[in-house]
C-alpha cells in the first residue's frame, strides 16, 4: 500500500510500506537507531538513513521533540480556548496564524468547523497570566469577536501519533 501525503505548498510524496514502518517506529520513540530501525524493517542501516534524511527533507517529518510531562513542572496550567472570528474573514485567520507564530504559550491551533472559528491550547504559570495573554490576543487580533476558555484539569491522553494503516 502507498500512502500519499502532501506538504503545504508542494507535490505530494507517496510513502511505502517500509515508509510507514519506520514512521511507525520513530513517531513512538525518535532515538531508536537506525541499526534497529533496519532490523526491524527488514532494510539496511544506509537504506533508512536516506528514507529518514527524504522524509525529513520533504515535510513528511516536519519535527522531532522531546515531550516534557508536566508533572515536573508544577507550575504550568493548560487552557483550551475557541476563538470565534468576524464573520467570513479569511485575512483574520491568516493575521491571527502570523501573530501566532512565536508566541510560545500557544501549543496547537485548530481550524474547526461548529460554534468556533479556532480552538487554541495555551498554557500560562496561572490564570492571571492566562488572562493577561488573552487581552493581549484580543488587543492585536481586533477581528477575533469573542474567547470561550476551558481549563484543562487532566491529559489522561496526549499524542502526536499518527496511524499509518
Amino acid at each position: 500500500m502507498v500512502l500519499n501525503l502532501r506538504k503545504w505548498g508542494s507535490k505530494r510524496m507517496a510513502l511505502d510500506s517500509f515508509d510507514q514502518k519506520i514512521l511507525h517506529i520513530v513517531q513512538l520513540n525518535c532515538r531508536v537507531p537506525t541499526e534497529q530501525i533496519a532490523e526491524l524493517v527488514g532494510l539496511s542501516a544506509s537504506a533508512v538513513q536516506r528514507r529518514l534524511k527524504k522524509m525529513r527533507a520533504d515535510g513528511v517529518i516536519s519535527s522531532e521533540i522531546a515531550v516534557v510531562n508536566p508533572s515536573h513542572i508544577p507550575s504550568m496550567m493548560s487552557f483550551i480556548a475557541g476563538l470565534e472570528i468576524e464573520k467570513d474573514n479569511y485575512k483574520a485567520l491568516a493575521g491571527f496564524k502570523k501573530w501566532a507564530e512565536n508566541k510560545t504559550q500557544i501549543q496547537q491551533i485548530h481550524y474547526v468547523t461548529g460554534s468556533f472559528d479556532l480552538m487554541v491550547f495555551i498554557t500560562a504559570t496561572n490564570a492571571l497570566h492566562y488572562d493577561a495573554f488573552i487581552e493581549l490576543l484580543m488587543e492585536e487580533n481586533p477581528l477575533i469577536r469573542r474567547v470561550t476558555t476551558h481549563v484543562v484539569l487532566d491529559s489522561p491522553k496526549k499524542s502526536f501519533y499518527l496511524p499509518l494503516e
